[in-house]
Order: structure tokens, then sequence, then C-alpha cells
């Protein structure tokens, strides 16, 4: 019996120094990336960070929290974090907000103020990706100087669900709440909440 329990004390510390490194290696991948953060983030698993060394600015604020991989917020939609910022791109995350397996692809400019809350498997795009025009799109090499893009804006105390996409050119109001899949395509006013595809107003939110 004393075996077993030191045994289990032994993999106990192997998994509290596993998480200590994952978190150094989360914060070198930040600052490699020249992203300006804070210490105090929470980081369950290792996301994948892409910024563009022209990039205008990737900032997270105090408490930041993130889930990414396998075994962190296990809703079946498991995979890292990723943010990707290009060139000109502005990346802007408030205080106290916390992701689950979200991938951002920022382009113009993404701000997400405090307090928000991001579902599993949530996507955020403000690009387009490709041209409109199809003999662009099937270029070789690809034609990319027409590709739409608008900025974001996730107002504070807003909730997304899991699995939903935000496209470009929206902004999402304050305490204003995503349902789970949905498809934002416009802008959601504050204390609502909205679902579907296209997302779609269900009711308002009464906030004391």
């Amino acid at each position: 019996m004393i075996i077993f329990i030191y045994i289990y004390k032994v993999v106990k510390k192997i998994l509290r120094l596993l998480k200590k490194c994952g978190w150094i290696i989360v914060f070198l991948k930040l600052k490699l990336n020249n992203v300006k953060f804070y210490s105090d983030f929470k980081s369950h698993g290792i996301p994948i960070v892409q910024v563009s060394l022209k990039a205008k600015k990737f900032f997270i604020g105090h408490n930041f929290e993130m889930n990414n991989g396998l075994y962190n917020n296990m809703i079946g939609r498991q995979q890292p974090c990723f943010f990707i910022v290009e060139k000109r791109g502005e990346l802007i995350i408030g205080n106290n907000v916390g992701i689950s397996a979200t991938a951002i692809v920022c382009t113009q400019q993404i701000i997400i103020e405090d307090n928000v809350r991001i579902g599993g498997g949530t996507v955020i795009y403000d690009t387009d990706f490709h041209s409109l025009n199809n003999q662009e799109r099937v270029a070789k090499p690809e034609i990319r100087k027409n590709i739409k893009t608008a900025p974001i804006l996730i107002k504070e105390n807003a909730f997304i669900g899991a699995n939903c996409t935000i496209l470009k050119g929206v902004t999402i109001g304050q305490n204003s709440i995503i349902g789970a899949s949905s498809v934002v395509t416009k802008n959601i006013p504050d204390n609502q909440i909205w679902a579907g595809n296209p997302a779609r107003y269900i009711k308002d939110i009464l906030c004391k």
C-alpha cells in the first residue's frame, strides 16, 4: 500500500512539472511572436501562434485563460487554439477572457473586450480568405489582392457557444449570447440572444 502512495505522489509531481513546462513553452511562443501579454495567463495545453513580423499588434489582457488539445474542456471538439495575425493585422484581447479550441485569423482588426467567453471549436475570421472573382481564385498562383476584409468587435460580457463561426465585419453586443453552431454574419445588438445559420434574433436578455 505504501508503494502505491509513493508512486501516486511521484506521478502527481511529474504532472505538475509538465504543466509548468507547458506554461513556459506558451510564454516563449508568445514572446517570440512579439505578443504583448501579462504573466497571469493560464494555458491548458499549447496553442498555435503565428504573428507576421509586419502585424500591427497582438495584445492579451490580464487573467486570460485558454484550453488546448485533447484533455482540456472535453466536449468532443478538441484542438489547440490558433492565433494567426497577418501583415497589418491587429488582434486585441481584453481582461478576463476565456476561450477553448478557438481559431482566430486576423488580417485587419479583431477586438475582444473584457469578460468574453468563447466556446470550443469556434472560429473568428475577419477575412474572406479568397477573392469573389473565380478567375482570381483559380489563377496559378492565386491572385489575392482583392480579398475582402472587415473588422470584428466582440463587446464585454458576450458569450459565444461552441462551434460558432464569426465572420468579417460584425459587432457582437455587450452581454449578448450566441447559440452553439451559429454563423454570425451581421451585427448583434447589446443584451440579446441569437442563434442559427445564419444567426437570427431569439429574445432579449433582461440584465439587472
